[in-house]
């Protein structure tokens, strides 16, 4: 490969900082809120305009889609999130399950409004492009936007990127699903102008289960009582489609989930568009990804439109601002957890909160319908090799099982409460990350209102 040299640079440090948090996706906005409340001075650095990763930016608004009656369900910051949103007016009852979807738009604000409240420092439309790092303890990040290249120093640092980006460039031990094995990305995408009776009506004469997931092309792993509950599923539109030429046959994978319908005919956080084989650690990958769902999307509404009553007049609102990524790399962490830990009710002396028996990816489906949970290790989101660094969201150390499981948005929201009280205890009490009383961690946690056993 060609290469440049370029002319060596002094980089102004523009901030300092108790507590950085990069990325705010459930597990960032989260973290930074914890270590706010538990006394740290903390900033929240995002790339794009608004803070809520999968929420806002991607459009997944069914953010607890997996609660039913009997669920043992967490709590703290991540299920304030969906309170928050139900009372500010930016939610709709889920038609799957007892939650509610947030309106992945309204929830902009409903996000902003928390951070202030939180007393955070706020840093929108800066992308982190390389750690600061000394002597194996992480001093900072380098960033770059529309003012240039700039420092922001801090004592402790969260890398909520979802790609464990921070991590892997300052040298912590990472690892990646091996492209082939890789979840599929999806584009998401809502609209508008749907008659919700006629719609609701063709639901109810023509029900989907979980069972319909399975197909010719893609088998599913449940526990047998998945399989009667009703999914808002569809699929028909899209066969129907594919026989009548309008999609090719090739674009079987064009099949999925609708999220939630309003009285004004918003069908919104439409999950159909499946891309295999997209590494979005490869900005490649990323544009191809983003063009061919977007390709995809519009012929599925096409679809809707010709063979799913009530939307015959529908058309497209919104697609995300990017694309929904489920798998790319994870830390080897202090602990790594296991499918054994997510299938049979882990426990753990570092509990950092619980999360129910949840697990959503690879081909398998486990809803939590009869009160099983498992407990979160705090020494999952430990990187080794580099001090004063956590790791928090989807890139937590663990095998696939579990990724299937820890993804899922709020239980990257409890992973990240815990890592904001923490940073914010390590500095409190002068020590490293990875030498933390958690006593003194789950205390606060507690006070901070999450379940930890």
């Amino acid at each position: 490969m060609d290469t440049i040299t370029e002319a060596s640079r002094e980089t102004p440090i523009i901030h300092h900082t108790d507590v950085l948090v990069v990325g705010s996706g459930p597990g960032g906005l989260a973290a930074a809120i914890a270590s706010s409340r538990a006394g740290a001075e903390t900033t929240l650095l995002e790339r794009y305009g608004c803070f809520g990763g999968n929420l806002t930016q991607v459009g997944v608004e069914g953010f607890a889609w997996y609660r039913h009656d009997k669920t043992v369900d967490s709590e703290g910051i991540g299920a304030e999130f969906e309170h928050r949103a139900k009372s500010m007016g930016a939610s709709n009852p889920e038609p799957q399950s007892n939650s509610h979807a947030i309106d992945g738009e309204a929830f902009k604000y409903v996000a902003d409004v928390l951070v202030e409240e939180a007393g955070i420092t706020p840093m929108l439309h800066r992308t982190m492009v390389a750690p600061i790092v000394e002597g194996g303890v992480i001093k900072g990040v380098i960033v770059e936007s529309k003012a240039g290249r700039e420092a922001i120093l801090a004592k402790r640092v969260i890398d909520a990127t979802g790609d464990a980006d921070i991590a892997h460039r300052a040298g912590a031990v990472t690892h990646k699903t091996p492209i082939e094995e890789m979840m599929a990305a999806s584009v998401m995408f809502s609209m508008n102008g749907v008659d919700k009776k006629r719609f609701i009506d063709n639901v109810k004469a023509d029900p989907h289960t979980y069972s319909d997931w399975c197909g010719p092309d893609w088998s599913m792993e449940t526990s047998g009582k998945e399989d009667k509950l009703f999914s808002p599923y569809l699929k028909k539109p899209f066969e129907k489609a594919i026989k009548s030429g309008l999609i090719p046959e090739n674009l079987n994978t064009i099949t999925g989930t609708w999220g939630a319908i309003s009285d004004q005919g918003d069908l919104s956080y439409l999950n159909l568009i499946h891309l295999a084989r997209l590494d979005a650690t490869n900005p490649d990958h990323l544009t191809k990804g983003e063009m061919e769902g977007r390709r995809q999307a519009m012929l599925a509404i096409e679809a809707l439109k010709q063979f799913n009553p009530g939307c015959e007049n529908a058309k497209l609102r919104n697609f995300g601002m990017t694309l929904g990524v489920r798998d790319t790399r994870k830390i080897d962490a202090v602990y790594n957890m296991t499918a054994r830990d997510v299938r049979e009710q882990g426990k753990f002396d570092d509990s950092i909160g619980i999360f129910p028996e949840f697990i959503d990816g690879y081909g398998i489906l486990i809803l939590p319908t009869t009160g099983r949970y498992f407990q979160v290790p705090y020494r999952s989101m430990l990187p080794k090799g580099i001090r004063h660094l956590l790791v928090t969201g989807r890139s937590v150390g663990g095998d696939r099982d579990s990724h299937a499981a820890v993804r899922n948005m709020m239980c990257c929201a409890v992973n990240g409460q815990g890592a904001g009280v923490a940073a914010a205890v390590s500095i409190q009490t002068n020590v490293d990350v990875a030498d933390v009383n958690i006593d003194k961690v789950q205390k606060k946690l507690i006070e901070q209102g999450a379940r930890i056993h």
